[in-house]
């Protein structure tokens, strides 16, 4: 069972340029597709990164 699942607010550790630490995920696989919850930028990042740099995982009920 995979702990990252599409609709999860996860929390990084480096905060975006727009300052928002929160992002949703919205891809899961071998890259992420993740989208800023502050201004609504949509990156690209591997899983990798996305395992080592997560703080926090909020579920979405």
């Amino acid at each position: 069972m995979d702990r990252f699942e599409v609709g999860d607010i996860i929390r990084m550790k480096k905060p975006h340029p727009c300052g928002s630490t929160e992002w949703k995920i919205l891809r899961v696989g071998a890259d992420f597709r993740l989208k800023c919850m502050g201004c609504g930028h949509q990156i690209m990042i591997s899983r990798k990164l996305v395992e080592k740099n997560t703080k926090e995982i909020r579920k979405n009920a």
